[in-house]
């Protein structure tokens, strides 16, 4: 899991040092079947609203938003995928499925 949030933040400060809050996720997987990511921004920003997406072969697969808690939980795809977070440009952290543990 530290594994994970670790990765999930370099990422983000990587894609979008300029500027001022970056976004994050990090997401993992239920044991039941499902996965859930959870998203913000490092200023405490809540991500209620942000727009998530879950892609595999290029396609979006699952589509819809964080609620209130700034998490979305989705039926796990079969096979490999990539979970992604899209607050607009530079605010964007795509985790993929070989990241996420249980």
């Amino acid at each position: 899991m530290k594994k994970i949030l670790f990765s999930s933040v370099l990422v983000a400060l990587m894609s979008s040092s300029a500027f001022a809050h970056t976004a994050l996720m990090s997401c993992f997987d239920n044991g039941d079947g499902t996965v859930t990511c959870e998203g913000g921004f490092s200023d405490g920003s809540s991500a209620s609203g942000v727009q998530f997406t879950v892609i595999q072969n290029g396609k979006v697969v699952i589509e819809g938003k964080f609620d209130k808690e700034s998490t979305y939980t989705f039926k796990k795809p079969e096979g490999e995928y990539k979970a992604k977070f899209f607050a607009g440009e530079g605010h964007e952290v795509v985790v993929n499925s070989k990241d996420i543990a249980q």
